[in-house]
């Protein structure tokens, strides 16, 4: 165990020097300014970043001082030290990247009132002073050794930033004609006029008239310039909007206000619905805080206990969504609760069977392994551990899971507890189906419009080639 002691007044000599190291990195610009509250663009700006005037900046303020300050907290005197003031001289720039080396001397000290005056010199990796100047402080006089607090890992997380990559790749792409089912809530409208005005659809609100034209005003929303399908009632909104994507009148449906069941009965519909040859499924797109990159999660909302042949179409599936968004190779984990295949748990000889069938081209343009468990599927250190050698193991784009209930709890978990951000889509249809939740905000009805706007143009270009 580590520990922190403090140097009292009376052990304190003239000449006692301790000293520190750190490496500046835009992440402890983005620390402070979380924690003071400072955003100003010229502290927290990248590409300000590159300026002398930015480089003027963090050493004066932001991080030279905080250095000093936290070795004569910390190491001389240490605790129990009350900080009374300093004069600082400020020498060559601190930029990003550049290793600063803090030292603390002492100078004088004074038994009449306990102050300590000490020298702080920060130094660059070339020796160059940044820093210069003289701290007083009152020492402390009772000795203090503990335990070292060990400073939690902090991740920032800029939150919508990756949805907001996702929405510029449909820049380049014309808009796609939209059947908005059943419309009748500000929300609903809001969504779908945002969606418009990236450029993403051209939307057709399909649903009783008068509400939706009501609910728009309520929300001083102009939906003057949309067409309106009129129908009488929400089930009737489902069946017209089928049967516009079945003439070719639409590329993609979007849910309004109206329940999932009620939308999803008419498309599945074996004679008048949008089926193909493989089963519908549902990807869950999320922007997790603590994992680098996207994680894709299927399938927690349509198909209740798949069997093999429906987790074959559920791995295709969002392997074929995930290429439209732009992964090269997607890596899919097969999820259990355990990483060996053991008969007694059915999902484990699924997923083995899942592996076995992409090494026959059952399943292509994906990486698959399994049965994983979750922790080994989405980190590098747990899959060590338990000596998995694998590409997919800890670094997984997509997660298919063994029923609809884990893979609900799944995403829930990391929306409500990790504070992931998310989007989502029905895929395996003829066109794909935006289907988010009443709790979705507009940001993942704009996230899963895009999802479904690249896949759109994706199968065009493929079924082209």
């Amino acid at each position: 165990m580590q520990f922190i002691q403090n140097k009292t007044f009376d052990e304190i000599k003239v000449g006692d020097s301790a000293e520190l190291t750190r490496t500046l990195k835009q992440n402890d610009i983005e620390l402070f300014a979380v924690m003071s509250g400072d955003v100003n663009p010229e502290h927290v700006d990248a590409d300000f970043a590159k300026s002398d005037t930015f480089h003027k900046v963090i050493a004066h303020g932001m991080w030279g001082g905080a250095l000093i300050s936290a070795l004569l907290g910390t190491e001389l005197p240490g605790p129990g030290t009350i900080y009374l003031n300093q004069n600082l001289r400020f020498g060559h720039a601190v930029g990003l990247g550049d290793t600063i080396t803090v030292t603390v001397t002492v100078l004088d000290k004074n038994p009449e009132d306990l102050h300590v005056t000490l020298r702080c010199v920060c130094t660059n990796q070339n020796n160059e002073i940044a820093i210069e100047g003289e701290a007083t402080v009152v020492a402390p006089t009772q000795k203090v050794r503990r335990p070292r607090v060990m400073l939690p890992e902090v991740h920032l997380h800029e939150r919508g930033a990756r949805f907001d990559e996702l929405m510029n790749k449909t820049a380049p792409l014309p808009p796609v004609r939209t059947a908005v089912v059943h419309p009748c809530d500000a929300l609903s409208i809001k969504g779908a006029l945002l969606a418009r005005e990236k450029d993403m659809i051209i939307p057709v609100f399909v649903g009783p008239k008068a509400k939706i034209e009501a609910a728009a005003a309520q929300a001083e929303l102009d939906i003057s310039d949309v067409e309106i399908v009129d129908v009488p009632h929400s089930h009737a909104a489902a069946d017209r909007s089928v049967a516009l994507a079945r003439q070719g009148t639409v590329g993609m449906l979007m849910k309004g206000k109206i329940h999932t069941d009620e939308l999803l009965a008419p498309i599945v519909n074996k004679e008048t619905g949008l089926r193909t040859e493989r089963r519908m499924s549902h990807v869950f797109a999320l922007d997790v805080p603590n994992y680098p990159k996207p994680l894709f999660i299927s399938d927690a909302a349509i198909n209740i206990f798949p069997d093999l042949s429906t987790k074959r179409d559920i791995v295709q599936n969002a392997i074929d969504l995930a290429l439209a968004l732009g992964i090269a190779i997607p890596k899919v984990a097969l999820l259990s609760a355990v990483e060996t295949v053991t008969l007694s748990i059915p999902s484990t000889v699924d997923a083995a069977a899942l592996c076995k069938m992409a090494d026959r081209g059952q399943i292509t343009g994906g990486l698959l392994d399994g049965p994983l468990a979750f922790d080994n599927a989405i980190s590098k250190s747990a899959a060590r551990t338990k000596g998995i050698q694998s590409e997919v193991a800890g670094s997984a784009d997509i997660l298919i899971v063994p029923d609809m209930e884990a893979g609900n709890m799944i995403a829930k978990q990391l929306i409500y507890l990790a504070g992931a951000d998310a989007a989502g889509i029905v895929v395996g249809a003829r066109i794909p189906i935006v289907l988010t939740s009443r709790a979705d905000g507009v940001l993942s009805r704009l996230a899963s419009t895009a999802m479904a706007q690249l896949l759109v143009h994706y199968q065009s270009n493929t079924i082209a080639i």
